[in-house]
């Protein structure tokens, strides 16, 4: 009884193990010859599979395809923000739909400020979600083009629809087809709404720094006092001109003395010119270590705004926080070392970005006088931007008109400057030595007189 149990079992048993070998065998055939719909997702999971099972991207991948020469300057943005590892990482996860716009598109209709913007260093997080937001991590097909809000590899949705990706309509559907993703030529470069912000908020604060605001005090260039405002006139009248432009000048409007210090004329509010400066500089960004020593540590804030109010104009090379981070605690802890490196960046005149590099341009070499007395400040040429300095205490402007107002520039540098090592003075001549000297030389004198007669005597 028990023999016939135990080989009915071991029948069944080898039969459910044949059906299952069957049923194994017979499922990757089906699939092969079943046709795979092109936007299907199991056939981009396993072509994605297929392609990238070694881990490497080869040569047939959708991220090659970038460097076809349409997309070149695509291919350019995306090595300039270092998004190739990101992108290599997500070819090996999934498939990729790429809506990449053509060289012409970001040759010609892209803003040259915006583009400037991008590759700015700093904005490197914007370029990043710029390039990612044109990334699915699905394959989108033009045959099946779906009609919904499709998730980036930046985070934000991608809304499709109408063969139109967001309000770019799409030029070259299916422009590029491989194994892990494809590519559709679009006509226009997509902008985040994040990106946009960015941008706006950055060139709106450069806007604000860097025009003259309106109000502000204009000096009659014949008298050098301020202008008045001309008075209101009523509708209809005839025009009033101001006094000062109605009569010549005369005694009683001889022209003013030049400012100094100790005048007492403050006709310019300079306390409110350096507050609105040092205000910038802290929401610009990059420069809280020099503001900090201005208002701080020393009173130089207060000395400013004196020199703006008698008439003065200043510009002010501003060292960012990494140049302030790199000074040592003892160029700091001497005493009166905070005001005469700070002195150092005060130039008595008013000069922009585009005034030095002219000048420098056209005298190869320029020395501005600084505050700290007698030193002056060397520039020059280089590398398409001023150079301060010379050898390794040089430094670039490389954050121009930070802020410009009329009496006080701002520029920003990359280093802090230090003046030149100072010759020892010689020292002087004691009266014996003088006599000496004196006479050693009236010596030489006489005999090279009777070596002169002795010449004409033998002629």
């Amino acid at each position: 009884m028990d023999r016939p149990s135990v080989g009915g079992a071991t029948v069944l048993l080898l039969l459910y193990v044949m059906s299952v070998v069957a049923v194994a065998v017979s499922a990757p055939t089906s699939s092969s010859s079943s046709p795979a719909s092109p936007g299907s997702d199991s056939s981009a999971v396993t072509l994605a599979g297929v392609s990238n099972s070694t881990g490497q991207i080869n040569s047939n991948s959708v991220l090659v395809a970038l460097l076809d020469s349409r997309y070149t300057e695509l291919a350019e943005l995306v090595e300039k923000a270092l998004l190739l590892p990101s992108l290599e990482a997500a070819v090996g996860r999934h498939n990729l739909t790429i809506f990449a716009p053509r060289n012409e598109a970001l040759e010609r209709d892209l803003d040259p400020e915006f583009k400037r913007f991008l590759l700015e260093p700093r904005n490197l997080r914007s370029l990043q979600t710029l390039l990612l937001y044109h990334v699915v991590p699905s394959r989108i097909a033009s045959g099946v083009w779906p009609q919904a809000h499709h998730p980036t590899l930046a985070g934000d949705h991608l809304h499709l629809e109408d063969n139109k990706v967001g309000l770019a309509a799409v030029a070259h559907p299916d422009a590029v087809i491989r194994p892990d993703g494809v590519i559709h030529g679009i006509e226009r470069l997509l902008v985040p709404r994040s990106v946009q912000e960015d941008f706006n908020r950055r060139r709106s604060l450069a806007a604000i720094s860097a025009v003259l605001p309106t109000g502000s005090p204009e000096v009659d260039p014949r008298t050098h006092r301020l202008k008045k405002p001309a008075p209101p006139v009523p509708p209809g009248a005839p025009p009033v001109l101001p006094i000062y432009d109605a009569l010549a000048p005369g005694p009683s409007l001889a022209p003013a003395p030049a400012p100094g210090p100790g005048s007492g004329k403050h006709w310019f509010d300079g306390e409110s010119q350096v507050k609105d400066f040092i205000q910038t500089l802290l929401l610009y960004g990059g420069y809280n270590e020099f503001a900090d020593i201005l208002v701080n540590l020393t009173s130089l804030a207060v000395e400013m705004g004196r020199l703006v109010s008698e008439g003065y104009v200043l510009t002010v090379l501003a060292p960012s926080d990494d140049a302030m981070g790199r000074l040592t605690a003892d160029q700091l802890s001497e005493p009166g070392a905070p005001e005469a490196i700070m002195y150092y960046h005060l130039i008595p005149e008013y000069q922009t970005e585009e005034s030095m590099y002219n000048a420098v341009r056209r005298f190869g070499k320029v020395r501005y006088d600084t505050l700290r007395l007698p030193h002056k400040v060397v520039a020059r040429e280089a590398d398409g931007s001023v150079k301060f300095g010379s050898g390794e205490g040089s430094a670039y402007l490389f954050d121009p008109d930070i802020y410009t107002d009329g009496r006080i520039s701002v520029q920003g540098i990359d280093a802090v400057l230090f003046p030149p090592d100072e010759t020892p003075p010689a020292t002087p001549l004691s009266p014996a030595a003088r006599k000496a000297e004196v006479a050693q030389v009236k010596s030489k004198s006489k005999l090279k007189a009777k070596l002169r007669r002795d010449v004409k005597d033998e002629y």
